[in-house]
């Protein structure tokens, strides 16, 4: 029974897009790890119901084609958020138990997408695939799946945007270790961005704050941009 209202942000009470990554790299069984880093896309007006607002691809669509077209695009921002700005707002807004489940949450949706599929993704030990996840959160904060981009755009429209997708790519080859740096068989909890979600089963860390199940959204020390606040001002 969910709510059929987005959740809203800022006075502009704009609709919310969380965009997250994923990497399913494939050994003797598949490897799933989740990219912590991500960004939160926004529509540059305010959002209705209205009927007489429901052809308002400004109001309804995130996607930067519609909307570095309106008159209120914020070429600066792209209209995004990075994905920990995100959650350290809502952490300002809601009981923190209830943000950490929500982003587990969506962990917990990228995990049951992948393993509905797992018999016709291509398991071999020389293969991986990238994954790009759209995903809106309601006023409850109830992550809903909107689509998986089995090609996910790695273009860039701002600094940050550009950081993020070129250390993402840099973290990915780290991570497939084509040069064979790291002994093989083992797989690592950890690398860059990268956190193991998937081994045979989920993954529990060690290293995971009781109160923080989920690394998703947490910092990445692999981004220098995460040092600034990009939503400072914005919220």
């Amino acid at each position: 029974n969910g709510s059929d209202e987005a959740q809203m942000i800022g006075s502009d009470e704009a609709q919310r897009d969380p965009k997250a990554t994923t990497c399913n790299a494939c050994q003797k069984q598949a490897l799933v790890y989740l990219y912590r880093s991500g960004f939160a896309r926004f529509s540059n007006s305010r959002f209705s119901t209205h009927k007489d607002d429901i052809c308002n691809n400004y109001i309804h669509l995130t996607n930067v084609a519609v909307q570095k077209m309106g008159a209120n695009y914020d070429a600066a921002t792209g209209m995004k958020w990075a994905l920990r700005d995100l959650k350290l707002f809502l952490l300002s807004r809601h009981p923190a138990d209830l943000v950490h489940q929500a982003f587990l949450a969506i962990e917990s949706l990228i995990l049951r997408s992948l393993l509905a599929v797992a018999n016709t993704i291509i398991n071999d030990k020389h293969s991986f695939e990238l994954y790009g996840y759209d995903i809106m959160i309601d006023d409850r904060l109830k992550p809903w799946l909107i689509e998986v981009n089995s090609s996910p755009s790695l273009t860039s429209d701002t600094p940050a945007d550009h950081e993020l997708k070129c250390t993402m790519l840099h973290d990915t080859l780290d991570l497939i270790d084509m040069e064979q740096r790291v002994a093989a068989g083992i797989p690592r909890s950890h690398v860059g961005g990268f956190d193991l979600i998937w081994d045979g089963g989920p993954v529990v860390h060690e290293d995971r704050y009781d109160l923080c199940p989920s690394f998703l959204g947490t910092h990445n020390p692999q981004l220098q941009s995460e040092y600034q606040t990009s939503a400072e001002g914005q919220a």
